[in-house]
């Protein structure tokens, strides 16, 4: 099947066509928009996506060197994201599938993520065997999954206040960085003593607050947000300035520490030795170093995507449509499908 995948989310507008299991192409068009603001602001994306839809679209078409014709499905998100910019998508995506006569397949963007381990990267791609603990870490979402060969799942874990990705930037915002504030942190930690400061990581059993962290696997940022603020209130700005990189470091580590004791703990508590992190925030290096010690340490394979699917990407929305349909779970021929704005509200 040659399956055209179209993601628009947030402040990406991206596509990207499957040609019989292989990523022909994948176009992601960053938004520059938002950087003045210190966050995405949704109309501005949504008036991007509508500016930048066409053009990506055709491009990815071109670059896997096939016409529309030749197209056998189109999928795309239909949420969780925000509402106008994932309407810009869908709608697309929707009409192009019922011009074309085909089917059009509606994706759950964090499921997309979820399974993002898939995204056949190259001819020998290892993929997951069997139940794996799938973390999935992005902007808006934190959540610790159990998934299951048949590629049901049950999500074990969550944020109770702020996702990692808002702590990064939250963090980032508070020290002048430039958003999104998460690459720059791991830039600047790279020189940094992740040991300069210890910051609280809630929910762990380095908590001092948290005795009941023992098979709880849900996640907690916003104290360390707090921390973070009234220990930079105390300090005048010429000293935060010239120990920036150890700030960096020691915010980097309390939430990559965090993600991974959580994830190790949870697949050991439901004996799964495979372990997928995936989302925007698994391109963070120390995440990445981290994780592989820990899965080494506990005997555990690990799965993480490359960097270029680590971030929101269509390739991923085109690899889910192409395993759903490979279960048989593939909705087809709906092109009134309701976009939504929050991870459980509905699927597609």
């Amino acid at each position: 099947m040659n399956i055209l995948g179209i993601e628009t989310s947030c402040d990406e507008t991206s596509a990207a066509v499957l040609l019989d299991g292989k990523v022909g192409s994948n176009v992601i068009s960053s938004q520059l928009c938002h950087t003045g603001f210190g966050g995405v602001v949704p109309e501005l994306a949504s008036r991007e996506h509508e500016r930048m839809i066409v053009s990506i679209v055709e491009r990815a078409v071109t670059e896997a060197n096939i016409t529309k014709n030749e197209l056998d499905c189109i999928a795309a998100t239909a949420g969780p994201g925000l509402i106008g910019a994932v309407m810009v998508g869908l709608c697309f995506a929707e009409g192009m599938a019922f011009a074309l006569g085909i089917p059009f397949v509606p994706v759950n963007h964090i499921e997309a993520h979820m399974f993002s381990a898939f995204i056949p990267e190259s001819p020998d791609h290892q993929t997951p065997e069997g139940p794996f603990m799938a973390l999935t870490v992005s902007g808006g979402h934190t959540l610790l999954s159990l998934v299951q060969e048949d590629l049901s799942y049950e999500v074990i874990g969550r944020t109770l206040d702020d996702a990692a990705g808002e702590a990064f930037d939250k963090t980032g915002k508070m020290l002048g960085l430039a958003y999104p504030a998460g690459p720059v942190i791991d830039r600047l930690a790279a020189s940094g003593d992740p040991g300069f400061h210890d910051f609280p990581k809630a929910l762990t059993s380095q908590s001092q607050t948290s005795r009941n962290y023992r098979n709880n696997f849900d996640f907690s940022f916003s104290g360390l947000k707090t921390s973070v603020l009234t220990w930079l209130r105390k300090h005048p700005p010429e000293f935060i300035e010239a120990r920036l990189p150890d700030i960096a470091a020691s915010i980097q580590h309390a939430i990559v520490s965090v993600l991974v004791e959580k994830t190790i703990s949870a697949a050991q508590h439901y004996r799964v030795k495979a372990v997928s992190v995936a989302g925007g925030v698994s391109a963070n290096s120390a995440l990445r170093s981290a994780m592989q010690d820990a899965c080494l340490r506990h005997g555990m394979e690990l799965y993480i995507p490359g960097t270029v699917y680590s971030t929101d990407n269509a390739a991923m929305i085109a690899s889910l449509a192409a395993l759903m349909h490979a279960k048989g779970a593939a909705a087809k021929n709906r092109y009134d499908v309701a976009p939504f704005a929050s991870f459980g509200a509905r699927r597609p």
